[in-house]
């Protein structure tokens, strides 16, 4: 379980994470949604020790993120991040060889190989391996991020809006991924995502976050309610049924 407790983060005298205590990591999908500058990468940003909290504590499985040696967390966590800046120039086959260096150090042993082709085969993406990424469309970009995440072969994966600058189709194909990764791979999968629709469509816990507070944890259905979605967007939200699902409606 990833468990933070009285985390808690200020930038310039400003807090962003505001003194957060919480699991997360079961099975499935979790969904952490909420306005800009609600605090969720912010949270990420501590779980995958890309920055220090100024007060309390993160664990993964009992690790303390703070003095665990990274190699540990790395082989427990996998991280994408929204902001992946790498050489334009890597293949899909050197990106998802990234993926193994908390095992194999850089040197890739037989096991390494078979994790990086297991990951390139899930992910549909054998006959782009020699492909340069920036020949790549974005969908398919975004799908061999998510196998270099997959070769790391953690129990828990956090994708920090992995759906950015996707169109419609790509933003399915990439959701509907996430939940076949829990499903089939027993992944526990923490993804952050604007869109309420989604969220509620793929995740099975949804965690809304505001100011840096979480002010809404519990299924979809608790949370795809009119006064919650208010209460997390300050804007007014109707939530309909639609062939037996709640979906959310918001007008400018």
């Amino acid at each position: 379980m990833i468990a933070l407790t009285g985390a808690t983060k200020r930038y310039d005298g400003q807090t962003v994470l505001d003194d957060v205590t919480i699991e997360l990591g079961g099975e499935g999908v979790t969904a952490l949604i909420g306005p800009n500058g609600a605090g969720k990468s912010t949270l990420f940003g501590l779980v995958g020790r890309l920055i220090a909290p100024d007060a309390g504590s993160v664990h993964i499985d009992g690790l303390d993120v703070a003095r665990a040696p990274a190699r540990d967390i790395a082989r427990a966590l996998a991280v994408l991040r929204q902001d992946n800046v790498v050489a334009s120039r890597l293949t899909v086959q050197d990106l998802v060889e990234f993926g193994r260096f908390p095992h194999s150090q850089g040197r890739l042993t037989a096991v390494d190989r078979a994790k990086i082709d297991e990951a390139i085969g899930y992910l549909d993406l054998d006959a782009l391996r020699g492909r340069f990424l920036d020949e790549l469309s974005g969908g398919q970009r975004q799908r061999a991020f998510i196998a270099m995440v997959l070769a790391q072969d953690t129990k828990y994966v956090l994708l920090d809006e992995p759906l950015n600058n996707l169109d419609l189709r790509h933003m399915t194909e990439i959701m509907k991924l996430i939940r076949r990764m829990a499903d089939e791979l027993g992944k526990r999968v923490v993804v952050v995502l604007h869109d309420i629709n989604f969220a509620a469509t793929y995740s099975d816990r949804i965690i809304a976050m505001r100011d840096g507070r979480i002010v809404a944890d519990a299924g979809r259905d608790a949370i795809m309610q009119p006064d919650v979605l208010r209460e997390v967007y300050d804007t007014e939200v109707d939530v309909r049924e639609i062939d037996g699902r709640p979906v959310a409606l918001y007008y400018a």
